[in-house]
């Protein structure tokens, strides 16, 4: 396979700003077709990346070797279904499925019939999030014992949409969009979770969906996660705080990756991935004085590493960059905490 030709279902801020920009970077791949009926998006695939605008799914199986499935929540599980049926192997989209039942089917088909599965768990390659784990693998913290993490923004005013306005069949809300990367990376980090506890609300005027979540898990190894989402933080705490039998670690912004791709920066610009300096986090302990505590560079960002293991899993028959059973295993949680939430009551998972 020289070249994999790539179909993109979906051209909104997942197809436009994550998955077109970053197929195109990704050496060995070409994005040949783009589902989108949106005159102006339709003129843009065009001039930006040469590819076709297609209106339909089913004009997109003669056209690509791969589908990657970036449209809206509720179509995530009957796209990659067609797909896979189809003979082509299938990226998705975080959330991958509602429940953790629907993505056991897409697991099953694609295994059913040989092909790729994979999810776009794009954060797990957070330049933050792999500082945190290297940290933690190299034993700088100790033993891990609360892992606290945050996505929050000060949104008060609503922007509209199936996200915040959606029935369950759009599967809206927090929890399962900011929610899916935040309980993946705490699962990636600290292993299987035994216990979950959710406080969920919605507390702007006009939306239906959950839009300030706290979701508390205990993992098998004894120690927590502490994870916020919310629209309305006015003020903003710690992205990570680690707290170690050792040491602790703070870090504060975002990853800058998703504010260079919307700024039109090409993922294999030199220093992409790169954090600024003031944001760095630091490695240390209360008693230790300011001087003695340790900034430590952010690990770069590597949005791009996904599609290039996606490319040589394609080529090679080695493994997908993500394990769509370790997002089953985040969608269990996620209906554990739906649960809590609703219940107020602790879910234990075994």
């Amino acid at each position: 396979m020289s070249e994999i030709r790539v179909g993109l279902v979906g051209y909104g801020t997942a197809g436009a700003y994550f998955h077109a920009p970053l197929i195109h970077a990704a050496p060995g791949l070409s994005l040949a077709a783009v589902v989108t009926r949106n005159p102006d998006r339709r003129a843009e695939v065009a001039a930006r990346y040469g590819a076709a605008a297609v209106d339909d799914v089913q004009e997109l199986w003669g056209r690509c070797d791969l589908v990657v499935v970036a449209s809206p929540n509720r179509t995530h599980v009957s796209t990659a279904a067609s797909a896979l049926k189809e003979g082509l192997p299938v990226v998705v989209d975080k959330p991958l499925a509602r429940t953790a039942d629907e993505g056991r089917e897409l697991i099953r088909l694609a295994e059913e019939r040989g092909l790729m599965l994979t999810v776009f768990q794009n954060r797990r390659w957070d330049g933050d999030f792999r500082t945190v784990r290297r940290l933690v693998e190299e034993g700088a913290l100790g033993r891990v014992l609360r892992f606290e993490s945050r996505f929050e923004r000060w949104r008060p005013v609503p922007k509209g949409g199936w996200r915040e306005s959606g029935g369950p069949d759009d599967v809206p809300g927090l929890l399962y969009d900011l929610g899916s990367h935040l309980i993946d990376q705490a699962l990636q980090l600290l292993g299987p979770v035994r216990a979950v506890y959710c406080e969920s609300d919605v507390r702007r005027e006009g939306v239906a969906a959950d839009d300030d979540t706290f979701i508390a898990l205990t993992h098998a190894n004894g120690a927590r996660s502490h994870l916020w989402v919310s629209s309305v933080a006015a003020r903003f705490g710690p992205r990570f705080r680690v707290l170690g039998s050792a040491s602790g670690f703070v870090k504060h912004g975002m990853d800058v990756q998703e504010e260079r791709l919307r700024a039109g920066m090409t993922p294999d610009t030199p220093g992409f991935g790169d954090d600024v300096e003031e944001r760095w986090g630091v490695l240390g302990t209360e008693d230790q004085p300011a001087d003695e505590r340790r900034v430590v560079r952010t690990e770069p960002g590597a949005y791009l590493d996904f599609y290039r293991q996606v490319a040589a899993a394609l080529r090679d028959g080695g493994a997908p960059p993500v394990d769509p059973q370790s997002v089953v295993e985040a969608l269990t949680v996620i209906e554990a905490a739906r649960r809590s939430a609703s219940e107020g009551v602790v879910v234990n998972l075994g």
